[in-house]
This record gives C-alpha cells, sequence and structure tokens, in this order.
C-alpha cells in the first residue's frame, strides 16, 4: 500500500506535512466552502480524501463522493476517473478486493476515455497489486507487463505523463510476485531492474524499498552475508528519511540474516531496534515479529527466561491483531522452550494449538514442526503409537514441502527459458528485418549506379556477403546459447536424480528397518522391552544411516566434482559427520532443511556450522557457505 498511495500523490499533488497536517485540512474545508468554481472545489475535495483516507476512511469516502458527483455533472472525465480510483482505495484499505476490483476497473476504462496514460498506469498497477495479493500471480504478472509496455510505448503515445516516470515501481511489484512464488532467481533480477533505476532516478527511499526486497530474496536463496548488507543499507537510508515504520522491517530482516550467519550479538541489536521502532511507531504486525525474532536468539543463547518473556508478548500482540501464521510462530517458539526445560504437558498443549491453527491454513512447514515435535514429545512418555502416527505425518508434509520446492524449482527454470528463448527470438527477427533492409538498400543501390559498371557490381557483393556473414554469426550466437540452455537443463536434471535417490533410499531403508523390528515384536511379544527401545533409535536415527549416507556420497561426489575427497586431502582430521554437513551447506541448504534432514533442533545445526568453521581453521568473517563454493 505504501506504493500505492505514494504514486497516487504523484497522479494528484499534495503536501502532507505532519506539522501542517491539520492546518491544511482545516485550511481546505473552509476553502472549498468559499470556492465559486465546482472542479477547484472537486479538486479541493479529492485533497482532503488524500490527507484523512487513513484517519478517517469514511469521511474521507465521502469528500471522494462530493468531488465524483460533481466531476460526473460537469462531465469532468478526469475528475470521474479519479473519484472512481480513491473509490477503489477506499475499499482496498478494508481489505474488500472485489468491491475495489469493480471500481478500479471503471477508473480505468474511464481514464482510457480521457487519454491519460498516466491514470491508466496507476489504475492497472493498483489491479496487479490486488491479483498479488489473491494468489493470483499469472495476472498479476500479466497487468505488471502492460504497464511496462505502457512505459516504453510512451513515446510514440500521445500521452500526459511528461516527468512522470515509475517503471521501476513496475519491475519492483514484478519482482514481489516473483518472490511470493518462490522464484527467487527471477525474482532479484527485477528487482535489481528497479533499484538501479531508483538509483539513477535519486530517489532514495524508494531504492531503499528495493534493496530491502533483494535483502529478503537473498536471505530466501541462502545468501545470508549478502542479505545482511542489503537489508542494513536499507536500514540507513530509512534512517536518513526519519522513515521509522520501514526502518523496523528492515531492521528485522536484517537480524534474521545475522542470525543465520551465527553473529547473535548483532542480530539481538538488529531485532531490538526493530522492536524499539515498531513500539513508537505503534506497527503491531511488525513488533511482534521482531519480538519472536529476539525469542529464537535468546533460545539459541539458552536464556530461557528471556526468550520467554518476549515470546509471551509477541503472542499476546499476534492474537490481538489476529494474524494466524504469527500466533502458530510464537507459540512454536514457546514450545521449543518448554521442550528445552522439560515441560512435557506444556508443550504438548502449545503444539496441539499450533497444528490446530496451522492445518486449515496450509502452512506445511509450520505444521510438520509441529507433529515432529509432538512425536518427540510422545516417545518420551512412552505413548509409541501416537509417536509413531506424528511421525509419519511429519514425513509426508516432508515430502510435500520438498516436491513443491522442486515444483517450483522447475517452473522457474522453464519460465527462464521461455523467457530467453523469446528474447532470442525477437532478436533474430529484428537481425532478419536489418538484413532485409540492407538488401533493399543494395537493390536502391544498383538501380542508381548500374552505369558504374564492376565498380557497383563489387560494392553490392560486398554488402551483400557482409549480410550474409552477420546472419551466419547471429545464427551462430543463438545456437550456442540454445546449447548452453540444454546443458544447464541436463545439469539440472542429473542434481535432481541424485537428490531423488537419496530420499528413496533413506526412505526405503527406514521401512525395511522398521517393518524387522516390529515383525520381531509380534512373533515374540517377550522382546518387546527390547525391541522397543531399538525401535526408538531407529526413529532417532533414521535419516543418518552410514549406508544411506555412502549412498548420498556417491551421487554427490558425482555432481561436485569429489566435494568429500578433496576436503578429507585439505583437513585429514576431518570426521565423516562434518563431511555431512559440509556437503549440505555447499548444496545451500538453510538451517532449517538441515534440521529436517538431520531429525534435530536448529540450534544443534547452527552449533555444528560453528564446530565445523573451527575445524577448517576459518575466522569470523568468512562465509562458510562461499568458501566450500570454491573447493
Amino acid at each position: 500500500m505504501k506504493k500505492l498511495i505514494t504514486t497516487f500523490l504523484v497522479l494528484f499533488p499534495c503536501i502532507v506535512a505532519d506539522a501542517q497536517y491539520q492546518a491544511q485540512i482545516d485550511s481546505l474545508i473552509l476553502v472549498s466552502d468559499t470556492l465559486s468554481d465546482d472542479l477547484d472545489k472537486a479538486k479541493n475535495y479529492r485533497r482532503l480524501h488524500e490527507l484523512i483516507m487513513f484517519t478517517d476512511p469514511d469521511l474521507a469516502r465521502e469528500y471522494a463522493m462530493k468531488a465524483l458527483n460533481i466531476a460526473t455533472e460537469k462531465k469532468d472525465i478526469r475528475g470521474i476517473a479519479a473519484g472512481y480510483l480513491q473509490i477503489g482505495n477506499y475499499f482496498v484499505n478494508r481489505n474488500e478486493n472485489d468491491s475495489s476490483t469493480y471500481y478500479y476497473h471503471i477508473a480505468l476504462e474511464k481514464f482510457k476515455e480521457a487519454q491519460s496514460i498516466r491514470g491508466q498506469i496507476f489504475a492497472i498497477h493498483s489491479l496487479a497489486d490486488i491479483e498479488r495479493s489473491k494468489g493470483n500471480y499469472d495476472s498479476a504478472i500479466a497487468l505488471v507487463n502492460k504497464n511496462i509496455t505502457l512505459y516504453e510505448n510512451r513515446d510514440t503515445l500521445q500521452s500526459d505523463l511528461g516527468e512522470f516516470n515509475l517503471i521501476g515501481a513496475e519491475y519492483e511489484v514484478l519482482g514481489a510476485i516473483y518472490m511470493d512464488q518462490g522464484h527467487y532467481r527471477l525474482a532479484l533480477q527485477e528487482t535489481l531492474k528497479a533499484a538501479r533505476f531508483f538509483n539513477e532516478k535519486k530517489d532514495k527511499i524508494r531504492e531503499a524499498d528495493a534493496l530491502k526486497q533483494i535483502g529478503n530474496i537473498e536471505y530466501g536463496l541462502g545468501n545470508y552475508q549478502s542479505s545482511l548488507n542489503y537489508c542494513g543499507e536499507a536500514y540507513k537510508i530509512y534512517g536518513d528519511f526519519d522513515d521509522k515504520v520501514y526502518q523496523s522491517y528492515a531492521a528485522n530482516s536484517a537480524g534474521l540474516a545475522a542470525a543465520e550467519l551465527e553473529n547473535y550479538t548483532l542480530a539481538k541489536s538488529y531485532h531490538e531496534k526493530a522492536i524499539a521502532l515498531a513500539r513508537e511507531m505503534n506497527v503491531k504486525s511488525s513488533l511482534s515479529a521482531a519480538l519472536k525474532d529476539l525469542g529464537r536468539v535468546y533460545i539459541v543463547q539458552e536464556n530461557y527466561s528471556e526468550a520467554t518473556k518476549v515470546l509471551q508478548e509477541s503472542l499476546q500482540i499476534a492474537r490481538e491483531i489476529d494474524v494466524k501464521l504469527d500466533i502458530a510462530s510464537a507459540l512454536l517458539e514457546l514450545a521449543v522452550v518448554d521442550m528445552k526445560t522439560n515441560a512435557q504437558t506444556k508443550t504438548l498443549q502449545k503444539l496441539n494449538e499450533v497444528i490446530s491453527i496451522t492445518e486449515p491454513i496450509g502452512a506445511l512447514y509450520s505444521t510438520g514442526i509441529a507433529y515432529k515435535y509432538r512425536s518427540e514429545i510422545y516417545q518420551s512418555l512412552n505413548n509409541i503409537d501416537a509417536a509413531l502416527t506424528d511421525f509419519k505425518v511429519y514425513h509426508d508434509l516432508n515430502d510435500s514441502i520438498y516436491n513443491e520446492k522442486k515444483s517450483q524449482q522447475i517452473e522457474e527454470l522453464k519460465t527462464i527459458y521461455e523467457t530467453e528463448k523469446k528474447e532470442a527470438a525477437i532478436a533474430l527477427q529484428e537481425i532478419e528485418i536489418q538484413t532485409l533492409n540492407q538488401e533493399v538498400e543494395i537493390n536502391k543501390l544498383r538501380k542508381q549506379r548500374y552505369a558504374g559498371g564492376m565498380f557497383s557490381f563489387i560494392a553490392v557483393s560486398v554488402l551483400l556477403l557482409f549480410g550474409f556473414r552477420q546472419r551466419m554469426k547471429k545464427n551462430r550466437i543463438e545456437r550456442e546459447k540454445q546449447e548452453e540452455l540444454l546443458r544447464q537443463e541436463i545439469e539440472f536434471k542429473k542434481k535432481e536424480l541424485a537428490s531423488q535417490t537419496l530420499h528413496l533410499v533413506q526412505k526405503k531403508s527406514f521401512l525395511q528397518e522398521l517393518k524387522e523390528n516390529l515383525e520381531r515384536i509380534r512373533n515374540s511379544p517377550e522382546l518387546f522391552k527390547i525391541e522397543f527401545r531399538r525401535i526408538v533409535m531407529l526413529l532417532k536415527k533414521e535419516d543418518s544411516s552410514n549406508k544411506d549416507w555412502e549412498v548420498f556420497k556417491s551421487y554427490f561426489s558425482e555432481v561436485h566434482d569429489n566435494f568429500d575427497k578433496k576436503l578429507m586431502s585439505a583437513y585429514p582430521e576431518i570426521s565423516e559427520k562434518e563431511i555431512r554437513m559440509a556437503s549440505f551447506i555447499k548444496m545451500k541448504l538453510t538451517t532449517k532443511e538441515i534440521a529436517t534432514m538431520l531429525n534435530v533442533l536448529p540450534d544443534s545445526v547452527l552449533k555444528s556450522k560453528y564446530r565445523l568453521k573451527k575445524k577448517l581453521n576459518l575466522d569470523r568473517e568468512t562465509d562458510l557457505y562461499q568458501y566450500l563454493s570454491a573447493l
């Protein structure tokens, strides 16, 4: 919404300063009553709407309706379009997307009738944002691309754009859509375009928005140092402009990246800054998230009393604003504290509530973790049937997440491939047009200079040869590009095969051994106690089987050029467990994903990463992933 309102103020300018806020409202009301020109009066009403649309939305709507009625009476098409646009904004702020869509479509048609390209761009931008919020990503992308086309063709259109040029906002929203879809490479590509555009225009506050989004994308890609750098830069710019709300969001994102880098002092500092800013500006959603993330840092530091304090406040705020996923996230972290302090009954209560919240809304990751933790609690209480049931649900959900993630990666590759193929086709078409134009010019030259004899013939021949060679060169470049795309696709499938094979081997091995133990219990009930302990150990150690690890190593070595042998050669004292951890890190798995693979808590993975850095003699500033990738 920040982008939408800022764009609207560009469309219909008005100066809003905190010190003059109420004075300007009073002045506009007074002036409106004295104006004799109805169109000027309508303009004032629209400005009043802009000033109070957040503080008193119902009164703002009344002013918008007054302006619309005047514009309708005077047949002022632009005024009518602007009125419908403002009414659409009113319904957006009330989260009534169907009504807002209806009014935005009317505004769009009116702006077309008025031949206002500027108005069309804003109406389309607003519609794209609604489609994105509803999860209709294909529709949102189509609308954004329509706006980009309007910008690019502005010179051929008799438009009213003038200095109005916010194409960077379109690139940014396109990046946000791709990020929502999990297409991080495409998201990064579009958001970088936005950042470059805002940097060229010296629009620092919008550049900060793009930088923060890049930081979030880098976090999703597992590039935590890069994420920290971008979010930190955005945090500084927001501070320079006293934008405390978005400075709070940037601080919390930077804190998350710092925690993944195990720099808990810096992470704690950023989270505390985010909390202070959110409290000052009374932004409850940001405050709840920052408190929860600070609680996670306290858990890793084993400061459970402070963790409980901030997590309970986070939960209370999340319940006040009724954000289901935030409620579940706070409860899940509180359940971890209870597990750490052996409060099993409290843990079960919280996990049951998490599952009741996350299952209906389809939050697979949180639901899976809750089932996993609950399985461990049931196991400690000797409720084996319940433990096995929950463990199976956890594995099924984990499989679903795995398959969804792979589908997203494959879809992203397809999108990139199709995009590059279209760009190559357009480039080839342009070359062919250029060659045809050259041939036309050559024919003209031949007719005009026919009497020149041999000289003209040689000139024409040279030009034809040049055109032919150019076409051959471009065709060769296109063919090489297609071959490179095919090579990348084959490489991706090779890695996918290795990953899928490991997954199947692990599951088969686990199920086979579990079946054998259950058969022994059925045939010899007197062996129940012995075999029960063995089943419990099997559940704990399922993902760390030496046999599965050997299979994984063989595939991993094939894909990553004997990585384990290189590591052992450079560090002879490194253990198998440390090689396994290094392999997972090289695969760009996140801390949570590694924890899921090894069936341990995330803080155990963080400690293992720290020990691995010490074994490799790396200093604190060296990025572990980058170092392992260079081997």
